[in-house]
């Protein structure tokens, strides 16, 4: 897949293509169908593969420090779309010019003249442009006048809803992890760099812990302990993580700490990724530090049986389509 950060990077190397258009927070199952149907559609009518997306996500730029906590960085963003096997993947700076952009500039400039687009794929409640003008029947006159054509794809349900960022956030925030994976196709992962610690975990609990430093404002679980698999050099690691303050040594500050076991390794400065698999339990000050060791014990037991499951065996992300009625 080629990542492009603007359209002079493609500039004449695109004669055709089939484009979809989001900010794709977490890439969720709605999101994947989208992908999938434009990467299905481009190859049988021959084009290019196109997703569109944006860096810094638009409501940062809308909302400032009022945004809610994304559910992935840009670089998870962008992993997770290749997977599904588009061509090209353009991410666009969101700039407030660019918002105030009519539907028809943003067309002409971006798509047409930047990735010679002939077909668009939208999701059922997409809209672009200045005061979110650019809604289907909007869209379809535009293409009718200028070549391309517009198909908008119904809503993917889960559980009797629609799957959406914000849902799919909700559930996250409350600590329903297991819940959340049909949503996503896969289970909910946060990123970041193993660091120092307070020491603690091998020295003095017997549970040596890996200290993440996640990448960029992503959304943590509800604090507590979790089964989750630590994905290091692309391999999974049982493993129990907390997310949390440590109250029983009068920490402040939330951080996300990890044990990984049957694991003996120095991975200081290494990239670590946990999939958070099921909830274990709150948080909570313990009387003591050996009443604090037999809890982690005990945390440690059962996430080795939920790990064990068949339905908690770490997945690769779905692929794409290989037809389309």
């Amino acid at each position: 897949m080629i990542a492009a950060r603007s359209i002079d990077e493609l500039q004449d190397t695109i004669s055709g293509s089939c484009v979809t258009i989001g900010n794709f927070d977490g890439v969720h199952a709605g999101h994947q169908r989208l992908i999938a149907r434009t990467c299905a559609k481009a190859r049988a009518e021959g084009l290019i593969s196109v997703i569109v997306t944006f860096d810094p996500h638009p409501l940062t730029v809308l909302l400032g420090k009022k945004v809610p906590p994304f559910l992935s960085t840009v670089r998870q963003r962008l992993a997770l779309i290749e997977r599904l096997g588009p061509n090209v993947t353009l991410v666009l700076e969101f700039t407030r010019a660019m918002a105030a952009q009519e539907p028809e500039e943003f067309i002409r400039r971006y798509l047409l003249d930047g990735v010679a687009m002939r077909e668009l794929v939208i999701g059922y409640d997409y809209a672009m442009g200045k005061g979110r003008k650019g809604n289907f029947e909007l869209l379809t006159q535009i293409g009718a006048q200028n070549g391309f054509g517009v198909e908008r794809l119904d809503p993917v349900i889960v559980s009797g809803a629609v799957v959406s960022s914000t849902r799919i956030r909700d559930m996250i925030q409350s600590g329903n992890v297991w819940d959340a994976r049909p949503l996503l196709g896969r289970f909910f992962e946060v990123c970041g760099t193993v660091v120092d610690g307070m020491k603690r975990g091998a020295a003095l609990l017997g549970f040596p812990t890996a200290n993440l430093r996640r990448e960029g404002d992503t959304l943590l679980p509800r604090p507590g302990v979790y089964a989750v698999w630590a994905v290091l050099d692309g391999q999974p690691l049982p493993a129990v993580a907390n997310v949390g303050e440590n109250p029983t040594f009068g920490d402040t500050g939330l951080t996300l700490e990890t044990h990984i076991m049957d694991f003996h390794r120095d991975i200081y400065g290494q990239r670590l990724a946990l999939r958070f698999v099921q909830r274990l339990r709150d948080e909570r000050k313990f009387a003591s530090v050996d009443a604090l060791k037999a809890r982690i014990a005990d945390d440690v037991r059962l996430s080795r049986v939920i790990l064990g499951a068949p339905d908690a065996q770490p997945k690769g992300t779905p692929q794409s389509e290989d037809s389309e009625d």
